[in-house]
This record gives C-alpha cells, structure tokens and sequence, in this order.
C-alpha cells in the first residue's frame, strides 16, 4: 500500500471541497489534523484463499472505488484490498476500507476489515458503521 489512510482521507475530502466551490489545499490541510473514526473487524470466511479474494474484491467493488490495485503475495496467500466507499449523512464522507485476506488453515480464509473516515464537528461514526455494513455483506 503506497499511500497512508490519512493521505488518501485528505485528499478525497479535498476533492469534495473543491467540488463544492472551495478550496481543495485548505480542506487538505485540515482534514490532516481531523480525527480518524476507525474499526476493525475479524471474519472467517469458508471459502478457500482465491475465491475469498474475489469475493471481498467483489463486495468492496461495489462499495466504493478501488483506490489501490488488489495485491497478493504469492506463495503466502495474503491479499490486500483497498477502496473508498461513502459513508455518514448520505454517503458523502469518504471511507477508506482495507481487507487483508488470509489463509486460515483449515481450508477456508480469515478477513480483516478495516474501515476509517474522518470526523468533523457532528460525530457520524462512518468508519464503525462502514466496517459493520461490509462485514454483514461478506458474512451472507
């Protein structure tokens, strides 16, 4: 992963800022120093290391844009998914989400979720419920 939650937070929200008639370099600025809402989630998934891949790339695909292209290790089947969905009061505050898929041993994957977004003044929790909504669609 070449660019930092923080980097990508900054600069989705500057886009949006610029969008919006102001300015992308302020908002840029001080979304750095905005906190981050962040959860992680663990899943098992009962599906061997490759179509567990293509699921999670499958739901976080339509979720939000891939920001990163899907990168696994081969040899140590370990793959990173990253995209950024929307998130909080009608999708506008941008989610930065990365799966890790693993191996779990006994023929099926392991999943960790991380979802992270940041907070302004009115507290959305976008990060939290982000994580929570993409777990329960790789859980059915």
């Amino acid at each position: 992963m070449d660019r930092s939650e923080d980097d990508i937070l900054a600069e989705e929200l500057a886009a949006l800022g610029a969008v919006g008639g102001g300015s992308g370099g302020l908002t840029r600025l001080v979304a750095k120093w905005m906190k981050k809402n962040v959860h992680e989630i663990d899943l098992v998934v009962p599906l061997p290391f490759d179509d567990a891949v293509k699921r999670v790339v499958n739901v976080l695909g339509r979720a939000g844009r891939m920001v990163e292209p899907v990168h696994v290790e081969p040899g140590r089947n370990l793959g990173t998914i990253r995209v950024v969905a929307g998130g909080g009061a009608g999708g506008l505050n941008p989610v930065v989400v990365t799966a890790l898929v693993t191996e779990d041993g006994a023929g099926g994957s392991k999943v960790r979720l991380r979802a992270a977004a940041k907070e302004g003044l009115i507290k959305q929790r976008a990060g939290e419920k982000t994580a929570a909504r993409l777990a329960a669609s790789l859980s059915t």
